[in-house]
């Protein structure tokens, strides 16, 4: 199976004004390789509040790809550094209620549901691997690649 995770264009981003069909580079037929197959919000547990203006811009997004079909899920990041729960054991990730209550807020925020929110740890001072954050990483990307294949089987 081959996954692309970045797709290299011509076409100039411009959030003022969606891409038409008169646009240079606008493909009116793409091909599966073409579309994107899955959405995916990045959220750093440990942020500040996020402003009530990027979080409408990030449901307006998502409902819009929900509209064409493509599934969408969240990966909550530096779990660790966020929750002293979790930075003392990452086998309680799914235990802390601070990122659960993390979780639930930027669900209810944006509307992607709980079970397609991904707890993650990142790698930030370790030299060795870890099995406990390896394990979380390997579920979101293993649910990540099952949507972009349930997507491509269903067009």
């Amino acid at each position: 199976m081959f996954m692309q995770c970045w797709a290299v264009t011509s076409l100039q981003f411009n959030p003022v004004s969606p891409l038409s069909e008169a646009d240079p580079g606008y493909n009116p037929e793409p091909s599966a390789d073409d579309k994107v197959h899955v959405l995916v919000c990045v959220l750093s547990a440990n942020s500040a509040e996020i402003k009530e203006s990027v979080l409408q811009k990030m449901a307006d997004i998502r409902e819009a790809a929900r509209d064409l079909g493509i599934p969408q899920m969240a990966m909550i990041t530096k779990i660790d550094e966020a929750c002293g729960e979790t930075e003392e054991n990452l086998r309680n990730v799914y235990k802390s209620t601070y990122l659960k209550q993390k979780m639930k807020d930027f669900s209810a925020a944006v509307g992607i549901p709980m079970n397609c929110i991904f707890p993650v740890k990142n790698y930030s001072h370790e030299i060795e691997n870890k099995d406990d954050v390896d394990t979380l990483t390997l579920s979101a990307l293993r649910h990540m690649i099952d949507f972009g294949d349930d997507f491509i089987n269903k067009t």
